[in-house]
């Protein structure tokens, strides 16, 4: 029995990045080999077990062999004749293609450590075509590596869309690569990618549709990048994506329909829907007066929720890339949330005898409290 270490924990310490899992493959062992030693199984779909002390993941050595369309479809075979080479050419990439040994030499039948240093994305075999969701994976990958695709891996992605294997991708699935994608250093270039190989038309068409703008598709990658520069939120980085579709006939319909496909979260979807309701409104913040401003507040619920108020600024501050004027509408609109939500509605319902004048008092109350605050700045 010999274990290894594999996967994105050598790749990340190869780029000298922080390791957070670490995962391990065992060659020339039995589940019941591995039970005995003290190894808590967890796999369902294949044997897989975790540390009785680290809790770290070991996996036994297996084949794949495709039995249907999907990423569900395929029959597993782990055994203690699978070899440490067939368990890795099973991988996506060959940057992930590589293990360690127990004395911390490197396997690497794949040249994935050369494709490290050249910043290549490179497919290990023809069996990566039977798995659909390593083209989002490859599409995240470049998203946060920065890394170029190889001539022949995009060709093989492109083939793949275009024999249907992407369309039996499941939301579930869509929506967790992506959010992963959008969280990285450089999202932008994950959706490039999937324009590119034609998996945005699969799985996200109305935001491919928006993007056949070149001014849209230009300016929603400089907002996301921005977006993540600034180390803003998931909700607020979709939102941000979701603008891209305001040049639509029915941007609110789009975007709910994307949503509802993607299975995306409600805060997300919310502060989107927000975003694209909001975006005209909040960009003439710099200039609006203290009874519009009240109003805003009003219609987007910042009384109750003042955090998702402060995410929608920082969506649209990021669709305008961080402008003078984006920047200045929010900092004025903060300022005037602050001044709003200070005055005291108890105590103006306390002094008002008369019930259906209370929110008269409290909307004149904010709105002397926003003018007087903004008159300072």
């Amino acid at each position: 029995m010999k274990i290894y270490a594999v996967g994105g924990a050598v790749r990340d310490e190869l780029l000298g990045l922080p390791v957070k899992d670490r995962d391990y493959v065992v060659v020339g062992a039995t589940p019941e080999d591995m039970t005995r030693l003290g190894y808590k199984p967890v796999g369902k779909d294949f044997p897989v077990f975790l540390h009785p002390r680290t809790h770290e993941e070991y996996a036994l050595a297996r084949t794949e062999r495709k039995t249907a369309r999907g990423y569900k479809g395929f029959q597993v075979y782990a055994a203690p004749d699978v070899t440490l080479e067939q368990d890795l050419s099973r991988r996506d990439l060959s940057i992930n293609a590589i293990a360690r040994d127990e004395r911390g030499r490197l396997i690497d039948p794949y040249g994935g450590a050369t494709d490290l240093k050249r910043g290549v994305l490179r497919h290990v075999s023809p069996a990566f075509a039977e798995d659909p969701v390593r083209i989002l994976r490859v599409a995240r990958f470049a998203a946060r590596f920065g890394f170029t695709v190889a001539p022949a891996t995009l060709r093989l992605m492109r083939a793949m869309v275009e024999a249907g294997e992407a369309d039996a991708l499941v939301a579930e699935r869509v929506w967790q690569e992506l959010a992963i994608g959008l969280m990285e250093a450089a999202p932008s270039k994950m959706f490039a990618l999937l324009r590119r190989c034609g998996a945005l038309g699969r799985v996200l068409p109305e935001l491919d549709a928006a993007w056949a703008q070149r001014a849209y598709y230009a300016r929603s990658r400089r907002a996301l990048d921005y977006a993540a520069a600034q180390g803003r939120a998931l909700e607020v980085r979709y939102a941000v994506l979701a603008c891209a579709l305001a040049g639509a006939d029915a941007p609110e319909r789009e975007l709910r329909r994307m949503s509802a496909r993607l299975r995306a979260p409600a805060d997300a979807r919310d502060l989107a829907l927000l975003a694209l309701r909001q975006r005209e409104q909040i960009g003439r913040g710099a200039k609006l007066e203290a009874a519009a401003i009240v109003v805003l507040f009003q219609s987007c619920d910042a009384w109750r929720r003042p955090e998702r108020f402060g995410q929608l600024l920082q969506a649209l501050e990021s669709c305008e890339a961080g402008s003078k004027r984006s920047l200045a509408a929010s900092a004025r609109l903060l300022a005037a949330l602050r001044a709003a939500r200070a005055v005291d509605a108890g105590a103006i319902a306390r002094h008002e005898p008369e019930p259906h004048r209370i929110a008269v008092r409290l909307r004149a109350a904010r709105i002397a409290a926003v003018t007087s605050a903004l008159s300072v700045r």
